[in-house]
């Protein structure tokens, strides 16, 4: 959490803002039927739409174990478009490392790399990489996605030496806060916001932003010691209210409920089994009779929820009460308010980031998933009809006369078995008994033609190719030609990239810097790029604020720094005495060396040292001169004192031993 200051909400403001939290975290059930949609999208992305008679009963079938019957098939259009986009946006901003990477004025090179240490130590810490990945699969499933960017405090551990403890055979634990910047990708299933605000706009313009998860009672207790301010009083209320879902079915909507939605039939787990167990109640005791202080429940709901208000118009005692002020509510179950701090980050902003692969048309904007149902429901339906012919060339239909064969024979499913006619049937062309409906399945090859044809439609319309997908593609093409179809067919995801990041990477860096410099204590962190210890000084880092560039994929190093056309100029200034004469190579040459995070500035020479060589060189070429003449030579050789230089306190490797000239 940040540091922000706590102020004392009374009972009339709290009341105020659970009315307000109550209309907002509805509005979107109101006004907008996302869950519906987002459920149909997932269901075409898990090809779990279908859930005909037909299909049901040959699947269960199937998992008995006969494989006569013939399931339907959803032709794969939807995921494998979706998961090629997702990857391509993935190895643009998350395959270096670090994610983000920190460039500056040669100056500031040093603080440029702390902060490259803590932005390796956060993202390996948080997970940002995962976090990620699943707000880009949001994206291109729903054109909707939402990532919170917070400064958070974890309670973790360390590992210290203490010989008492346990004769020093183990390390002690010693509990330790660590704080830094978090990334948390939110639900959408349980995410509501203002949606009178264009997603881009939301931080800076919406007036709520709030998600819901779910958490048992040790969670929830963990989560509520690890709040830095709380509503004391409202604790113990909090852990006894019921939560909505309490007697509701998994997918029901509730009052603002947490929403699980049921999408594969084949899951792992069932939603019911998340509603948590009150194993007091299980065991036939009930926790007051037990002797606990508390009622606690078998699962909650926490919701966080971010709300640009005045203080004024719930009576909040704060200053500058008529200024829109962004605040930080935690709710239990809709009911109880246990966490109420106003956001003073310097960047001012609601810290959710709203992004979208396409906002031409705002909400009303298709996503690459909606764009692609189409083409996957029809060419799925070609196949299904292709695999009908198949069900009917192997059980058709037939007619049959019952006074002369029985109708327990004519439906034997032994494909083997003889069927004996009746005894009226004797003597009589067996042709008269059975009359098979003409079958002629001159359609399928067609469909399957048509179905290459829907999937290179959903493929033109959304930009990709087969090899975009991993899939093999015949044809002779030289290393050009394949090239420029590889450029033109991601020509559409490098547009992407530059709208993601505008909408989400440029204001995530802006605040993960300013969270930075604001929170960020003195401290030590290992840097696995650097292969070293950084010390971290804050103040130094402040008084580099508006210095420092935070790269992605999109603006690497190689673009801020041009480090192609630094190495260029190195060699030509290496070459050219003349230029060579003007500028200090050796600084340089360290600069671009740490912008690749190989620092040589522990072997930098001071100015003494260099000083002391030059003048020690110029003795001894003077001195062997005077020998090969023959001539006296009584000037004294240069002393390291002289130039103020101790090799003593540089590194011995670069201590340079005094030169003996033999006369």
């Amino acid at each position: 959490m940040s540091a922000d200051t706590p102020f004392k909400l009374t009972k009339v403001s709290q009341d105020g803002l659970l009315e307000f939290h109550r209309l907002v975290c509805t509005s979107s059930d109101r006004q907008y039927n996302l869950r519906d949609q987002f459920e149909d999208i997932d269901r075409s992305y898990l090809r779990t739409k279908d859930r005909t008679v037909e299909h049901q009963r040959a699947k269960l079938t199937n998992k008995l174990g006969d494989s006569n019957r013939i399931q339907n098939i959803t032709v794969p259009v939807v995921q494998p478009q979706v998961s090629a986009a997702v990857d391509y946006q993935a190895a643009v901003f998350l395959t270096d490392y670090p994610i983000f990477g920190v460039v500056s004025d040669p100056q500031w090179i040093n603080e440029a790399l702390q902060f490259q240490a803590l932005l390796e130590e956060n993202a390996v810490r948080g997970a940002w990489n995962r976090e990620l990945l699943l707000f880009f699969t949001d994206i291109f499933k729903y054109n909707l996605a939402a990532v919170e960017v917070t400064w958070d405090k974890i309670a973790t551990a360390a590992i210290e030496t203490d010989l008492s403890y346990k004769s020093g055979q183990e390390g002690r634990p010693k509990q330790i806060i660590w704080a830094g910047n978090s990334l948390k990708r939110w639900d959408m299933y349980n995410t509501y916001f203002d949606t009178r605000c264009l997603p881009f706009d939301i931080p800076s313009q919406a007036e709520f932003v709030g998600n819901t998860k779910l958490m048992s009672k040790t969670a929830l207790k963990t989560f509520i010691n690890s709040l830095d301010i709380k509503i004391i009083e409202n604790i113990i209320p909090a852990l006894e209210s019921s939560s909505p879902m309490t007697g509701l079915v998994s997918n029901s909507t509730g009052a603002g409920s947490f929403y699980i939605p049921e999408l594969n039939p084949d899951a792992l787990f069932t939603s019911n089994d998340r509603y948590g167990v009150d194993w007091m109640t299980y065991a036939g005791l009930s926790q007051k009779g037990s002797g606990a202080s508390v009622n606690y429940r078998g699962i909650y709901e926490v919701t966080t929820e971010y709300v640009r208000i005045m203080p004024t118009d719930f009576s909040i005692r704060a200053p500058a009460p008529n200024t829109p002020q962004v605040w930080k509510l935690i709710w239990i179950n809709h009911k109880v308010l246990i966490y109420a701090e106003r956001q003073t980050n310097a960047h001012e902003k609601i810290p959710v980031l709203f992004g979208q692969s396409s906002d031409d048309l705002g909400y009303q904007s298709k996503s690459l998933a909606k764009d692609a149902q189409p083409f996957q429901d029809v060419a799925s339906a070609l196949m299904n009809s292709v695999l009908a012919g198949r069900r009917r060339a192997s059980t058709d239909r037939v007619l049959y006369d019952p006074s002369r064969i029985s109708e327990a024979q004519i439906n034997n499913p032994n494909p083997s078995a003889k069927i004996p006619v009746r005894p009226s049937a004797y003597g009589k062309p067996v042709a008269e008994s059975v009359y098979a409906f003409p079958f002629n399945d001159n359609q399928a090859g067609i469909a399957m033609q048509e179905i290459q044809g829907l999937v290179q439609f959903a493929n033109v319309l959304n930009g990709q190719n087969a090899a975009r997908q991993g899939q093999f593609v015949k044809g002779n093409k030289t290393d050009g030609q394949w090239e420029s179809t590889m450029q033109n067919a991601t020509s559409k995801d490098q547009r992407t990239s530059l709208l993601l990041e505008a909408q989400v990477f440029t204001p995530m860096k802006e605040i993960i810097k300013l969270n930075t410099l604001q929170y960020q204590a003195a401290g030590t962190v290992y840097s696995p790029s650097q292969e070293k210890e950084v010390s971290i000084d804050p103040i130094a880092l402040r008084q580099a604020t508006l210095r420092f560039k935070i790269t992605d994929g999109v603006t690497p190093k190689e673009k801020v720094l041009s480090t192609d056309t630094l190495r260029v100029g190195m060699q030509v200034l290496g070459s050219s005495p003349q230029l060579g004469a003007a500028y200090n190579l050796a600084p340089l040459f360290s600069y671009i060396m740490k912008t690749e995070n190989a620092d040589l500035t522990p072997f930098e020479k001071s100015p003494e040292q260099q000083a002391y060589e030059m003048a020690s060189s110029q003795w001894s070429q003077l001195a062997q001169l005077a020998i090969q003449k023959g001539a006296p030579f009584q000037i004294p050789q240069p002393l390291p004192e002289q130039f103020g230089y101790n090799p003593q306190q540089q590194d011995p490797a670069s201590a340079v031993p005094p030169q003996e000239v033999q006369s």
